[in-house]
Parts: structure tokens; C-alpha cells; sequence
């Protein structure tokens, strides 16, 4: 919604019913506690939207204490393009004077902001920029659920409050609500649904402007509606991988319980080990056996896989290694989200150990990168990272349902008879022959973490050793040589390029948007594939006179983050220059453009 929007709504609030305004997307902030089940109300409105044909974008923060803590749900929702959760919230929900306080400042000018008056109370220098609605959240929804179920009814009244203002699909709200309590007692059900009419009857008289999205243009296919660690999970197993074994961390943990409870559907297993090196030891042993298979972890997990995967690389043996980022280092900041595993996942090994690294833009992206994955390791014998990170982990949005007939592939091996194999030919890559396949001339590889010959037997020669490390380093190069150059979202020539990998594509293409509306020279280059890079990339950064690598970590010793370290060693090219936060939050839109002003240096045409 615009500020004229808001501001032209609620003016109407001087008696009568006010009218209806048509939007065409709204920014709903939810702050309360953990225990208040606002992840809850915001799953709820971006599955509506999934099932309505709208866009959706969330964005959330919960504390990394067992205890609990302030929390917050942010939903995006329109009938166009959503390329980001939202800079400012139209509506805040504030279900405490924390909540009131911490997020006003998240609202823009003119907007909503709903408090629950049994525990907020406004402050009036607030109240001449926002339109406050005080309604008594709590004791309503005693008073229509009962006392025992208080906290857990809540976010519902909420979400009715919610259904009314926006005037929402309430039969599928209702289904989506009964569909979440599916296998709980029935009198669960009929509670949830209760506090949600109860909010939705709830009489507000001319408190609250009522909102009517703009239809929403009509998809060619059907949508599907999840987060990243559910799209990573199901991408996984359409690639056909049938065994994973990992120990729980945040914010992984989510796409192990997904494989857990769906690989044994399709016929496989995933193990939940004692500790990390067991698992990624056991996922190698599996691959080895003839299929990839996945670990997966948070950096701190990943540091202890480390050396295992090292084994993998030499012995060349196919692999998925997902790592989901968190603020670090050590324990750092488990709920929030950093892309500070970067030099981990392309450095990260002792000796020359190169390894392939992805990095999924968004939730859709994640379900095909698992694929991609798969049929890199696959191909190249080699393991390879998937980047995710919290904020992709926990986001969740709306993409046209894959066509699974397609997409889905069978890994099972070959055991056909080979007449001979010789698995680490100095040549190049070779096709691999899994362990178990009778090979004729007897002579049968083994597989060793020791420097080895072109049939895997101990080798130590100074000879030997460079050829094998060429011939792991060529497998690489080969890849890098089939990648496509990214493409440029804009014109391909100007005066800055922003540069940016995983979850920051949103914020980065809105902001392109915004600054090209205004007349600014700006465009975008999204990277995917950080190890091997695709080539030409020079060409590119060619067309542009400044390059700002965005991205959600340190600006380390010499002024840029670490993709902008990898470009500026691989390119040699002083305009690389970083555009970096730690503050464990995505970027905002503004934020960017704010620092690329900053950032570029004056007397250069308008930015």
C-alpha cells in the first residue's frame, strides 16, 4: 500500500462505514513473543496468498534462547511481482510495549498500528504519524476460547482481525486452519476456529479501514507455497537422492526432519548420527555405495565435516553438502541470518581441495538447485555446497508447482559388467563405476585419502601428486567452462553494477528498480555458481564504472566482503569494491541505495 493509500484510508474514519480502498499489495509486520504462534498467522496469510494466485514474501526473527523472546513475522503480500519482504510495514500488529516500542519505527508514515490495549499503551508523540487502533486482543480472545487456551488463541484472533481488513477468502482460510491441527483432536480444530471468527465478527465500527487486493493476474499453472528448507528437501529427493544422514542444528534441522520423514515414502533412508563427522562419514560410505548422498549443517557443523570431506575429494567421491548459514563464528547468532560461510565452503579443506559451490537465489531456486547438485556431483565425482542461508530457510513464498515428470531422476547405479575401469585417469574425468559392478579384467580401483594412482594404489612420487592434483583442479576448470555467464538485470552497460549471491536478489533487483525510476544509472548481476566461477564475468564488469558486491557479511581487513575477495582476486579489478552489513538482518531496499551513494565516489554522473 502507498502512504496516499493509508493516509487517503483511515481519513474516512469520522463516522459512518468507512469505504473499501483497493491495493495492490500490503507490508504486515506481526511482533510479539515466540510463544504467540506469529509465525503461525503469517504461514497462514502466505499460503492464502499461494492458493489466491498472489505474490508472497515473509521475513522473521526469533530468539536463539530455549526460553523464548521477542519475535516478529513480516508478510508481503500483492497481486504483482514481490521481489522483496518489504522495507516498511502498511500494518503493525503490537502485541506488547516491546513489540510497540522496538517496531514503530518499522512503520512508514501514515500507516496502521494495531495494539493489543490489554498490554500497550500508545504514546501520543507516536500517535500523530501513525493511525493507532487500540483493541483488547487478549481478553477477547479469553473471552471467546477461554482462559486455558489464551496463548495459543491469540495469533488466531489475530489472523481474523486480519481476514476482516483485508477482506480475505475465509473458507479457505478456514481450510488452511483446519488443515494445520490435521490429526489433533477435534476440539482443537473447533478452538483455532472459534478465535479466528471471534476476530473476524470482532465489531471495530470505523477503527479499522477495510482493504480489497486488486486481482491478481491469472497464473499459468498452479503454485505450491513453502519455505527454502522445504524446497531444498524436496529438490533433493526429486534429483533422486535416496540416503542422507546429519545431527540437528538450526536453522538446517528443518530440511533433515523433511527428509527424515519423507525419504522412507520413496524408498530411502536418512539417519540422524551422534555427531557430525559420523554423519558426513556415513553420507560418503553411501555415496561410495553407488548413489549421492546429502549431510547437511550450519557452519559450526561444517567445520567439523571438514576433514571427512577432504577424503571425498581426494577419492573423488559425489557428494551434497548443504550448508544453511547463521551468524557467526562459533555458536554466533543462531536465528540470524549471515553469509559468512563463503571462504568456509570454497576454502574450507586442508591441502588443494577444490569443491564445487552453489548458491540458491530464493525458495523456488532452492528446489532446482538440489537438482543441479546432484547432477554436478554426479557427473564430476566431486562435492558440492549448497549456500543457503536463514533467511531463505525460514522465508516462505509462492512458485509455479514444478512439473515433476520432468524433473524427477532416477540415480540408481549401473551394475552392468564393465571390461576394465580405471577411475583417476590423468586425462580428465571419468565415468564412474560404483563399487559392486564386476569388472572383467579383474583388475578392481581402490579408494584412499592417501595420493594415488590412476587405479587409486598409494602413491607418493612428486610426479604422480602434481598430476592428480591438475587432474582434480581440470574438473573444475572443465565445469567453469560450461557454466552460463550470468545475466544483467538492466542495461548491460552504465555506471554502477551491483553484484550479488543467494538470498540478497530481491532487495538488490527492487533496488535497481527504484533507482532507474529515479533517473539513476544502476543495474544488477546475481551469481549462483561462487566455485568455479562461469566465465565471462570480465566482460561484464567491463560495461560499468563501479561494482559494489552485496553481501551479508564483514568487510575483513581491506574493505570488501568475501565474494567481493573472490572477484577482485580472480579479476584484479580496483572498481570491485564491497557493500557489506553484519547486523544478522536482510538488506532493506534503502539501505542499499543509501550505501551505494555512499560508496561511489562524487563528480561521477547522478547516484
Amino acid at each position: 500500500m502507498s502512504e496516499s493509500t493509508i493516509s487517503s484510508a483511515v481519513a474516512n474514519g469520522n463516522g459512518g462505514a468507512p469505504q473499501v480502498a483497493r491495493v495492490n499489495e500490503a507490508v504486515i509486520r506481526f511482533a510479539g513473543n515466540s510463544q504467540d504462534g506469529i509465525q503461525a498467522i503469517g504461514g497462514f496469510l502466505a499460503r492464502l496468498a499461494g492458493r489466491s494466485e498472489q505474490e508472497v514474501m515473509t521475513f522473521m526473527t526469533i530468539p536463539a534462547t530455549i526460553s523464548g523472546g521477542p519475535s516478529i513475522f513480516q508478510v508481503r503480500i500483492g497481486s504483482g511481482e514481490i521481489l522483496s519482504a518489504g522495507d516498511e510495514a502498511d500494518v503493525l500488529f503490537a502485541f506488547y510495549q516491546h513489540s510497540y516500542q522496538d517496531h514503530i519505527n518499522s512503520v512508514k508514515k501514515g500507516g496502521i498500528v494495531i495494539i493489543d490495549s490489554d498490554h500497550v499503551t500508545p504514546n501520543p508523540d507516536w500517535e500523530k504519524d501513525f493511525r493507532h487502533v487500540p483493541i483488547p486482543i487478549s481478553s477477547r480472545t479469553i473471552e471467546a476460547i477461554g482462559g486455558t487456551a489464551k496463548d495459543k488463541g491469540k495469533n488466531l484472533f489475530v489472523l481474523g482481525l486480519v481476514a476482516k481488513m483485508f477482506d480475505l477468502n475465509v473458507p479457505k482460510i478456514e481450510k488452511l486452519v483446519s488443515e494445520r491441527f490435521t490429526g489433533k483432536d477435534e476440539s482443537i480444530v473447533k478452538t483455532a476456529l472459534t478465535a479466528f471468527h471471534a476476530g473476524y465478527g470482532f465489531s471495530v465500527g470505523h477503527l479499522i479501514q477495510n482493504f480489497q487486493f486488486t486481482e491478481a493476474k491469472k497464473k499459468s499453472g498452479s503454485q505450491v507455497v513453502m519455505n527454502g528448507n522445504e524446497a531444498l528437501g524436496y529438490g533433493l529427493i526429486a534429483a533422486g537422492v535416496r540416503f542422507g544422514a546429519a545431527y540437528p542444528i538450526t536453522p538446517w534441522s528443518d530440511v533433515m526432519e523433511l527428509l527424515r520423514r519423507e525419504l522412507p515414502k520413496y524408498g530411502g533412508t536418512f539417519v540422524q548420527c551422534e555427531d557430525e563427522i559420523a554423519s558426513v562419514s556415513m553420507a560418503i560410505g553411501a555415496s561410495f555405495a553407488g548413489r549421492v548422498a546429502v549431510t547437511g549443517s550450519s557452519g559450526p557443523g561444517i567445520s567439523l565435516k571438514t576433514e571427512a570431506i577432504g577424503w571425498a575429494v581426494m577419492a573423488e567421491i559425489p557428494l551434497v553438502v548443504v550448508n544453511v548459514q547463521r551468524g557467526g563464528p562459533s555458536t554466533g547468532m543462531p536465528t540470524s541470518v549471515e553469509q559468512s560461510d563463503l571462504n568456509q565452503a570454497v576454502f574450507g579443506g586442508h591441502g588443494d581441495s577444490p569443491r564445487v559451490v552453489l548458491a540458491p537465489t530464493n525458495v523456488k531456486d532452492c528446489f532446482y538447485t538440489a537438482i543441479e547438485a546432484v547432477n554436478i556431483a554426479k557427473k564430476y565425482n566431486v562435492p558440492v555446497f549448497i549456500l543457503s542461508d536463514q533467511a531463505i530457510a525460514t522465508r516462505i513464498e509462492a512458485f509455479e508447482e514444478p512439473n515433476l515428470e520432468k524433473v524427477c531422476q532416477d540415480i540408481t547405479p549401473d551394475l552392468s559388467p564393465v571390461q576394465e575401469y580405471v577411475p583417476y585417469s590423468p586425462s580428465g574425468v571419468t565415468n564412474r563405476v560404483v563399487a559392486g559392478t564386476r569388472i572383467l579384467n579383474g583388475k578392481y580401483p581402490i579408494a584412499s585419502g592417501l595420493e594415488h594412482d590412476e587405479m587409486g594404489h598409494p602413491g607418493g612420487s612428486p610426479k604422480l601428486h602434481m598430476q592428480m592434483t591438475a587432474r582434480r583442479r581440470m574438473k573444475l576448470q572443465r565445469l567453469a567452462a560450461e557454466l552460463p555467464t550470468p545475466q544483467v538485470y538492466g542495461p548491460p552497460e552504465g555506471n554502477v553494477l551491483l553484484v550479488g549471491w543467494g538470498s540478497t536478489l530481491g532487495p538488490i533487483r527492487e533496488a535497481v528498480d527504484r533507482a532507474r525510476a529515479a533517473g539513476d544509472s544502476v543495474s544488477s548481476l546475481h551469481i549462483r555458481h561462487i566455485n568455479p566461477l562461469p566465465d565471462g564475468l570480465e566482460n561484464v564488469f567491463a560495461g560499468f564504472n563501479h561494482v559494489c558486491v552485496v553481501e551479508m557479511n564483514d568487510e575483513g581487513l581491506y574493505g570488501y566482503g568475501q565474494l567481493g575477495g573472490l572477484l577482485r582476486a580472480r579479476f584484479c579489478d580496483p572498481k570491485i569494491r564491497g557493500l557489506t552489513k553484519t547486523d544478522g538482518l536482510t538488506f532493506r531496499v534503502r539501505e542499499i541505495l543509501e550505501r551505494v551513494k555512499t560508496n561511489v565516489a562524487t563528480g561521477l554522473r547522478k547516484i
